[in-house]
């Protein structure tokens, strides 16, 4: 884990894609996509059916090595609405187990909605639903709020740092961050499944979303150290 300063607030960001704040003992993790194998199997594109299993083990490991005694999920939990239904015996018992000791909140993004708008994926699995928080003022959603300019942690683009360094082009999972006078902040988590792509954290989607800010950085946890690369700074 590195410490990180966001919004008034002490943060870690760890190497497993996980945000840890310390004063709440709550680890934040957006974009699970728990059961996306299965949901692929049954349109004939077979992958190994064991992602839940793998981000879930993740999942526990990034709760020990923090010691949270709370989740929040923040949306895209499942790849699809019905998806808590197909998690495999093992994979549920794993999930089971972790909501039980833990505060789980999942926080619902859009693909845990169904036809219908409903969204339902904790009956069964334990936790409580929710579209989004305010803790301590700051906001947790799924996906940043246009025009936003209060502090708010937020998921939905899987956003990945994409540089070349010495001819050798380089794909991380990072966190994305803005600052400015504006107000105190937006950060965008990577996503934490196993089966997770990634949008280049530069992309013009991203970088819109996060508007207004005076810049915009990526952020990457290696090693102990916390890497810092400028994605946008506003014209002067």
């Amino acid at each position: 884990m590195v410490p990180l300063s966001f919004a008034g607030e002490e943060f870690a960001l760890t190497e497993s894609r996980a945000l840890y704040w310390p004063r709440e003992s709550a680890l934040l993790v957006a974009d699970l996509h728990l059961e996306k194998a299965s949901f692929f199997a049954r349109t004939g594109q077979m992958l190994p059916p064991y992602d839940s299993r793998e981000t879930l083990e993740r999942l526990a490991l990034a709760v020990r090595e923090t010691g949270a005694r709370r989740v929040y999920t923040l949306g895209d939990n499942f790849h699809d609405s019905a998806g808590a239904g197909r998690l495999e015996p093992h994979a549920a018992g794993m999930l089971a187990a972790l909501t039980r000791a833990l505060d789980w909140v999942w926080i619902t993004g859009n693909h845990d909605v169904n036809a219908a708008g409903e969204a339902n994926l904790a009956g069964g699995i334990g936790g409580t639903l929710a579209e989004e928080l305010e803790i301590a003022g700051i906001r947790l959603r799924h996906q940043t709020k246009a025009g936003e300019v209060r502090p708010e942690v937020s998921g939905h683009y899987h956003p990945r740092l994409q540089v070349t360094v010495r001819g050798r082009a380089i794909r991380r999972p990072c966190a994305v961050v803005s600052g400015g006078a504006n107000g105190g902040g937006r950060m965008i988590l990577p996503a934490f499944g196993a089966l997770t792509g990634g949008m280049n954290a530069a992309d013009p989607a991203i970088v819109s979303a996060m508007q207004p800010a005076d810049r915009i950085d990526a952020m990457v946890a290696s090693q102990g150290k916390l890497l810092k690369f400028p994605l946008w700074r506003a014209a002067a």
